[in-house]
C-alpha cells in the first residue's frame, strides 16, 4: 500500500513530465482502435446491405464473375427465363423471381459527366422488382414503368444534383441507350458508395444483356419451416448441376469476402504503423523514466537509507509506468473512436458513404487497447525501474543529479556494431539474392537488424556526429553554440535515445521515397524502350472498352493504325503433356509496333500469323518449348485449339513480360462471340506529322465516353508518377504519427532536461547569460539532436531503399534513383522539427526565476 502511495504521489508531482509520454502512448492506441473500430464498423455496414438484399436462395450462372470483378466480355453471365418457372415448380419456394444485375456499365448526364462514383465502388444497373423493397424505398416519384423511364440512389441524385425528369444515357456492351429519372431511392440501409439504377425488367434484359428473356440471377424466398439449406437441396435436385447455388448466409459470406481484401490491406497497413508508432514511443517512456529516475537519484537513496527495498524501489516505478499506461490507453481507446469517426467522414467526403449509425465498438476493441498500451508502457519502464532498484543508501549523501551515465559502455557498443555489421552482412546478400522471393527475405533481417544495431550503438554515434554537426552547424554561434553541444554530448545514451525515435520514421520515409522513384524511373525508362505508340486508350474504372467507343477511336482522324489488346484466360499444354493455366493476349499484327519485345528465337510477327503464337523465355526454358513446336491451348469459355510456336520473347523487360501473343482473329476461330473479351487497352499510332492534331481527335472523338482517358506518353508517364506519388503520401501521412511521438520525445527530454538543470541555468543567468541566449542554447541542442536522428535515419533509409531497388531490378525495375531533393528537404526540414520541439522548453527555461533556480537541489 505504501509503493502505492508513494507512486501515486511522484505520478502526480510529475505529471506535466508524465503528460507527453501519455500523449505517445494515447496517439498509438488510438491508431489502434481507431483501426479496429473503423475495420468493425465498415463490416457492420456492409453485413447489413448483404442481409438486406439477399435472398433465401439464389441461382447462379457457374461462370458467373465474382462480385467484385467486370467480365471482360462486357456482359455478365445469364440463365434462361426458363428456369424460374423450374424453380417455381420447386415445393417450399415462393417469391421466385428472375434477376437482373450488372456492373459492366457505365452512367453518364446530359453533359457526359460520369455520375459513378470515384472511391472505386461499382456502378451497378439493374431491373426493379418489389424484391428491391426490402433495402431501399422510394423517396420521391415512381418505379421505371417503360423504357425511357430509370430510377436511381438517392446518393447518387445528390451528389450530382439530379433531379426527376433528368436524362440519363447508359453506356453496355451492347450500346447506349438513354431514359429520363422517374424516381428517387432512398436505402434503408447505408449504401457504401454504389451508384445503383434500376430499369424494368424488359429494358434491363434488352439493353444489358443484349436481349430479353435472359437474368443474371434467380432468387426465391423459404415458405414457413422450410430452412434455407433445404430449399438449396431441393432446388439443386430440380434445376441439376451447372449452377452455382447460395443460401442468404452463404451470399453474406461470399459478399464479405469481395470486400475483405480491401478492408484487409487498409486494416493491416494502419496496424503496422500503429506498432512503428508504439515502437518509437517506446523510446520516449524509456527516456522519461530514465531521466525521471536519474533526478530523484537522492530521494530514492534516502528511501533505501530509510528501510526501502530494491523490489519495492523497482515496483514504484513500475506502479507509476502502469499509472501511465492506463490513463493514456484509457484516453486513446477514446481518441481512437473518435478518429474512427474522422475516417469515416473522409471515406464519405471521397465517395464511400458510411454512416455514424453503423458505428462499432466491440468489447474487444478497449481490451486490446488497454493491454497494449499498458504492457507495452510497462515493458518501456522496466530498464529504467531496474535502475532505480540499484540505486545504493549511499545515494543520498551526493548531490542530486545524473548518476555517473555519460558514456556508453563498451560492451553497448560492442553488440551494436556487432548488430550493425549483421544487418549490413543480410543487407548485401539480399543484393546479391537470384531470385526476389530470397531476397527478401534478406532484406527484412538486414532491416530489423540494421536499426537494432542502430538503436543499441546510437549513443557511441552520438559522441561522433554530434561533434561534426556542431563544428558545422553551431560553432557559427559562438559560445551559446558551443555550450549546446556540450549538453548533447552530456548524455550520450539519452541523446541517442531521443535521436533514435525520429530515426525510425525518417529511416522508412527515405527508404520508400527510393523505391518510389526508382520504380517510376524504371517505368518511364521502359516505356521509353519498349513502347512505340503514340496514344494509349485505357479504362478510369475497370471497364472494358465498347464496341461503340472502340469504332469512334477508329474513326479518329490523324491515325496511322489502332490496335486492340484482349486478354483470354487459357490452358496451356506444351508438347511433354505438362498443363498450366495461363493468360493469353490476343491483339492486331500491329501491336508488334506499339510494345517493342526483343526475342530470343524466330520473330514476334510471325506470331499473329495463322494458328500461330509466341511465348516468353521463362516458359520456353521450363517446359523445353521451341520454335515450331504445337501447343495445345484450351481457351476459357471456348474450344481447345492446336497453335504453333512462332516466336519466344525475351522476359528481360518488364512489360508483358511472359506473356504469350497469339492474332486476334485466330482467337475468335475458337472463343464464341459473345465470350470474347472486349479490349482493355486500346494503341494508336499517328501519322507522321499529325500526332498533336490526332491526340486531340482522340479526346473529342471519346468525349461521349468519359469512362475512357486518351493519354500520350507523357502522360502516362505522368499518371504513372502522380499513381506512386499518392500513394507516398498516404504512407507519409500515417509515418507521420511515429514523427509526432518523435517530436514529443525530442520535448520532453529537453523539458526534462531543463528541469535537471535548474540550479547550472540559474547560476548561467547569474553571471551573465541573457534570457535570449539561454533559450538560443535549448533551441540550437534540440535541432542538432534532431539532425542527428535525421542523419541516422536517412543513412540507414537510403541503404534500405538501395537494397530494395536491386530487388525490384529481379522484377525488370532495374533504374536505382535517389531523390536528393526530397532527402536534402527531410534533413532541413528536420532543423525546423527541432526549433519547434524546443519552443515550450526554451520558454520555460527563461522564465526561470534566478535566484530560486541557484538554490534549488
Amino acid at each position: 500500500m505504501t509503493v502505492l502511495k508513494t507512486s501515486l504521489r511522484n505520478f502526480l508531482a510529475h505529471k506535466g513530465r508524465m503528460a507527453l509520454s501519455a500523449v505517445a502512448v494515447l496517439l498509438s492506441v488510438a491508431f489502434v482502435s481507431g483501426t479496429l473500430v473503423f475495420s468493425d464498423t465498415m463490416n457492420t455496414t456492409f453485413d447489413k446491405l448483404f442481409a438486406s438484399t439477399a435472398s433465401d436462395v439464389t441461382v447462379s450462372p457457374k461462370d458467373a464473375a465474382r462480385n467484385d470483378e467486370t467480365p471482360q466480355s462486357g456482359r455478365p453471365a445469364t440463365l434462361p427465363a426458363s428456369l424460374v418457372e423450374q424453380v417455381k415448380g420447386v415445393k417450399g419456394a415462393r417469391n421466385v423471381r428472375g434477376a437482373v444485375v450488372s456492373m459492366s456499365v457505365t452512367v453518364v448526364d446530359s453533359r457526359d459527366e460520369n455520375v459513378g462514383p470515384t472511391s472505386g465502388a461499382p456502378t451497378i444497373a439493374g431491373d426493379w422488382s418489389p424484391n428491391e423493397l426490402r433495402s431501399v424505398e422510394i423517396a420521391s416519384g415512381h418505379e421505371p414503368r417503360g423504357p425511357t423511364e430509370v430510377l436511381v440512389d438517392e446518393a447518387t441524385a445528390d451528389k450530382h444534383h439530379l433531379k426527376i425528369g433528368d436524362e440519363l444515357r447508359t453506356i453496355a456492351v451492347t450500346g447506349d441507350f438513354t431514359a429520363r429519372i422517374s424516381g428517387i431511392a432512398a436505402f434503408k440501409v447505408t449504401n457504401p458508395g454504389a451508384t445503383v439504377l434500376w430499369y424494368d425488367t424488359a429494358t434491363a434484359q434488352r439493353e444489358l444483356l443484349g436481349r430479353e428473356g435472359l437474368f443474371t440471377q434467380i432468387t426465391a424466398d423459404a415458405a414457413p419451416g422450410v430452412s434455407d439449406e433445404t430449399l438449396k437441396a431441393d432446388v439443386a435436385a430440380k434445376v441439376g448441376a451447372g449452377y452455382t447455388l447460395q443460401t442468404a448466409a452463404e451470399a453474406a459470406d461470399a459478399g464479405r469476402e469481395d470486400v475483405a481484401g480491401f478492408l484487409d490491406v487498409m486494416k493491416y497497413a494502419m496496424l503496422g504503423f500503429a506498432g512503428i508508432a508504439f515502437l518509437v514511443g517506446i523510446f520516449l517512456i524509456v527516456n522519461t523514466f530514465s531521466m525521471l529516475v536519474a533526478q530523484r537519484t537522492r530521494e530514492i537513496g534516502l528511501m533505501r537509507a530509510i528501510g526501502s527495498s530494491r523490489r519495492q524501489i523497482n515496483r514504484s516505478v513500475l506502479v507509476e509506468a502502469l499509472l501511465l499506461g492506463v490513463v493514456g490507453s484509457a484516453a486513446g481507446v477514446a481518441a481512437g473512436v473518435g478518429l474512427a469517426v474522422g475516417l469515416m467522414k473522409i471515406m464519405t467526403s471521397m465517395g464511400m458513404q458510411l454512416s455514424t449509425e453503423d458505428l462499432t465498438v466491440r468489447w474487444t476493441t478497449p481490451v486490446v487497447g488497454l493491454v497494449l498500451g499498458v504492457v507495452v508502457t510497462v515493458v518501456a519502464a522496466f530498464v529504467p525501474a531496474r535502475r532505480a532498484g540499484k540505486v545504493s543508501p549511499m545515494a543520498a549523501l551526493r548531490d542530486a543529479g545524473t548518476p555517473a551515465d555519460g558514456k556508453a559502455g563498451a560492451v553497448r557498443g560492442g553488440i551494436g556494431l556487432l548488430l550493425t555489421a549483421a544487418g549490413a552482412g543480410a543487407l548485401w546478400t539480399a543484393t546479391q539474392a537470384e531470385k526476389a522471393g530470397a531476397g527478401s527475405l534478406w532484406l527484412g533481417l538486414g532491416v530489423v537488424l540494421s536499426l537494432l544495431g542502430f538503436v543499441v550503438v546510437g549513443p557511441l554515434l552520438a559522441g561522433l556526429l554530434v561533434r561534426v554537426l556542431g563544428a558545422v552547424v553551431l560553432r557559427v554561434f559562438g559560445p551559446v553554440g558551443r555550450m549546446a553541444e556540450r549538453n548533447a554530448l552530456r548524455n550520450p545514451r539519452r541523446t541517442g535515445a531521443t535521436g533514435a525515435a525520429l530515426m525510425i520514421g525518417l529511416a522508412l520515409v527515405a527508404c520508400l521515397s527510393v523505391v518510389g522513384s526508382s520504380m517510376v524511373a524504371s517505368a518511364t525508362e521502359e516505356l521509353d524502350r519498349s513502347v512505340g505508340a503514340d496514344f494509349i486508350v485505357r479504362s478510369t474504372n475497370g471497364q472494358p472498352i465498347v464496341p461503340q467507343a472502340q469504332a469512334a477511336v477508329e474513326k479518329a482522324a490523324g491515325l496511322d493504325h489502332v490496335t486492340e489488346y484482349k486478354w483470354l484466360e487459357a490452358t496451356v499444354t506444351d508438347p511433354h503433356g505438362k498443363a498450366r493455366k495461363t493468360g493469353l493476349v490476343a491483339a492486331d499484327p500491329s501491336y508488334a509496333q506499339d510494345v517493342r519485345r526483343d526475342t530470343t528465337a524466330g520473330a514476334l510477327p510471325d506470331a499473329y500469323g495463322p494458328e500461330a503464337m509466341s511465348v516468353g523465355s521463362d516458359y520456353a526454358t521450363e517446359h523445353g518449348v521451341r520454335v515450331g513446336d504445337r501447343l495445345t491451348v484450351a481457351f476459357q469459355g471456348g474450344r481447345q485449339a492446336t497453335l504453333r510456336v512462332a516466336a519466344i520473347t525475351s522476359d528481360d523487360n518488364n512489360i508483358d513480360k511472359g506473356v504469350m501473343y497469339t492474332n486476334i482473329t485466330t482467337a475468335e476461330r475458337y472463343v464464341p462471340a459473345e465470350k470474347m473479351p472486349k479490349s482493355m487497352i486500346v494503341f494508336g499510332t499517328a501519322k507522321d506529322g499529325q500526332e498533336t492534331a490526332a491526340y486531340q481527335a482522340l479526346k473529342d472523338a471519346l468525349k461521349p465516353y468519359p469512362q475512357y482517358k486518351v493519354a500520350d506518353q507523357a502522360d502516362y508517364k505522368k499518371d504513372l508518377q502522380d499513381q506512386v506519388g499518392q500513394l507516398l503520401n498516404i504512407v507519409y501521412g500515417l509515418l507521420a504519427l511515429a514523427i509526432v511521438v518523435a517530436v514529443l520525445g525530442v520535448v520532453n527530454t529537453l523539458a526534462l532536461s531543463v528541469v535537471e538543470r535548474t540550479r547550472e541555468i540559474g547560476l548561467m543567468r547569474a553571471i551573465g547569460l541573457s534570457r535570449r541566449q539561454l533559450r538560443r542554447m535549448i533551441r540550437l541542442e534540440s535541432v542538432v539532436i534532431a539532425l542527428f536522428g535525421a542523419l541516422l535515419g536517412l543513412g540507414l533509409g537510403l541503404g534500405w531503399g538501395t537494397a530494395a531497388q536491386k530487388l525490384l531490378a529481379l522484377e525488370g525495375l532495374g533504374v536505382l534513383e535517389i531523390p536528393w531533393p526530397t532527402i536534402v528537404a527531410v534533413f532541413v526540414g528536420s532543423a525546423f522539427v527541432g526549433l519547434f520541439a524546443a519552443l515550450i522548453p526554451a520558454w520555460r527555461a527563461g522564465r526561470m526565476n534566478v535566484l530560486n533556480a541557484i538554490a534549488s537541489e
